[in-house]
């Protein structure tokens, strides 16, 4: 429920080709779908938005060799200041949302992306360190008008650090809004242990991703497991995700020096060795469908896309 395919900066890579081979990274996406869907896998949602999309086409030819279902966003990745370009067509000191940004999420959700007829099926926004800046609220109150508006599910990125409550500030402008918390995934919770914090968020009606497995450098696997479970034992596996925030390609590290410091952090991870911990510490397989199975169901279910 929180993956990509492509991860790259597409201003620099207009700019600047070469590098990289894009046929042989397609193909090589394709073949990683495909070991996916072997597994089991039928559907996968590509989080991948505005300051970090590459292009849709792209998406569309992988799509068409696959089996798999993929699902993607709409929404606008920054963690502090807007791209001059909204900044200076909404007053700056407009909280109510920037205008153009809603415009834009709603057309790629009820028209389509780029002019692809690909439609978005998930709306994205970002807090991280610095917090809520003026251009990451705006953003934020954005992404809220436009799911009031096209009953879009949310999710979001967060700040790796609990102590930092990123996700709660997201939660209290989304209420704002006049949005259900319900329809709200606060994502990376999966980067802390810190159990107190990720309960007030399900408490007040949001499902958390559960992401980043395989990244070990900011959260141990055992530390990310054993919280899971710790959860599901509580009684909230209804508001569990698990995914890997992981891509096909990633276009910001060399794949030898990724591959060195998170080995694990790819599509197969959680089929190959999450679940496993999990059932080791008495997670059950009607708890580990729920989390990846009737969790996304219900969450898209409950969205009122046009047709």
């Amino acid at each position: 429920m929180h993956e990509h395919l492509f991860t790259l900066t597409t201003e620099v890579e207009l700019n600047y080709p070469g590098g990289w081979d894009e046929e042989e990274c397609v193909a090589d996406a394709v073949r990683q779908l495909r070991r996916l869907k072997e597994r089991g896998v039928d559907s996968l949602v590509d989080l991948t938005v505005l300051d970090l999309r590459c292009c849709i086409s792209r998406i569309q030819r992988i799509a068409e060799q696959v089996d798999v279902n993929i699902v993607v966003a709409t929404g606008l990745y920054t963690t502090n200041e807007l791209p001059l370009q909204f900044t200076f067509q909404d007053p700056a000191t407009s909280y109510e949302g920037c205008e153009v940004l809603v415009e834009m999420f709603t057309a790629d959700i009820e028209h389509g992306i780029a002019d692809t007829g690909v439609r978005a099926g998930r709306l994205k926004c970002a807090t991280d360190e610095l917090g809520l800046t003026p251009g990451v609220e705006r953003v934020l109150r954005a992404v809220a008008r436009t799911h009031r508006a096209t009953g879009v599910p949310i999710s979001t990125h967060t700040h790796t650090h609990a102590r930092t409550r990123r996700g709660l500030e997201q939660q209290r402008v989304f209420l704002e809004q006049g949005v259900d918390l319900a329809r709200v995934v606060i994502g990376h919770c999966g980067d802390t242990d810190e159990l107190p914090y990720l309960r007030e968020l399900m408490e007040a009606g949001s499902t958390i991703g559960m992401e980043r497995f395989g990244i070990n450098v900011i959260l141990g696997f055992e530390q990310r497991v054993a919280t899971v479970a710790a959860l599901c034992a509580e009684g909230y596996a209804g508001q569990l995700l698990l995914s890997h925030d992981t891509c096909a390609f990633f276009r910001w590290l060399e794949p030898a020096r990724l591959q060195a410091v998170s080995p694990n952090w790819h599509f197969l991870h959680i089929v190959d060795d999450v679940l496993p911990a999990l059932r080791a510490r008495g997670v059950t397989q009607a708890q580990i469908d729920q989390m990846l199975v009737e969790n996304p169901r219900r969450i898209f279910e409950s969205a009122s896309l046009p047709a």
